[in-house]
């Protein structure tokens, strides 16, 4: 495993790296056998340490395990956002590593789309005669086959608000997403006669 440790207004010594290093490599093997790559960025702000933790697990969903910690103490604060990490691969160790799911799943189906970043509205902005917002970033995407639980995993773990995926028990295009309420939603249409 690669460890980048880097600090942002601050100078980190070879102690606190060498505990990093240490407690990175023996809190992630508990969980996971391989991880490509993790990056540690401490941040000084003010009194505060705020420490980022970025990693990616290795495998073939490109899941990343992400943390943010903040503490009086660089090493407190690591310490939180280690735990963190822990607590995201101690509960989705299995799905992770189970190399034989969706064995009689139906074909899968892959999809590319493309992604619309919008301007945020203002309350004294009105829309042009279109109707339309403004679009300030397009980028290609995947849509990738997930069952429910691998897309409700995949949106934890990136921090992402919603995820689409195509469902692999049928195929069709299914929603996740996280409610103000702090539950998670999931929109599964429904298919039409014709």
């Amino acid at each position: 495993m690669q460890i980048n440790i880097s600090g942002k207004h601050i100078e980190l010594g070879s102690a606190f790296q060498t505990h990093v290093e240490g407690r990175l490599a023996e809190g992630v093997a508990k969980y996971i056998d391989r991880v490509n790559l993790m990056d540690v960025v401490v941040t000084k702000e003010g009194h505060q340490c705020r420490v980022d933790i970025h990693g990616n697990t290795g495998t073939h969903s490109q899941v990343v395990v992400k943390s943010r910690a903040d503490a009086d103490d660089v090493y407190a604060a690591f310490d939180v956002a280690l735990g963190k990490i822990e607590k995201q691969l101690r509960r989705y160790k299995r799905r992770l590593t189970n190399h034989h799911k969706n064995i009689d799943a139906p074909k899968a189906y892959a999809g590319q789309a493309k992604k619309y970043t919008l301007a945020a509205e203002q309350d004294n902005e009105e829309l042009d005669e279109v109707g339309t917002p403004v679009v300030i970033a397009e980028k290609a995407t995947d849509i990738e086959t997930l069952t429910v639980s691998e897309a409700v995993m995949k949106m934890d773990l990136a921090h992402l608000p919603a995820l689409m995926f195509y469902n692999s028990a049928h195929g069709r295009v299914n929603i996740v997403y996280r409610r103000e309420d702090g539950n998670i939603s999931w929109v599964d249409p429904q298919e039409q006669a014709a």
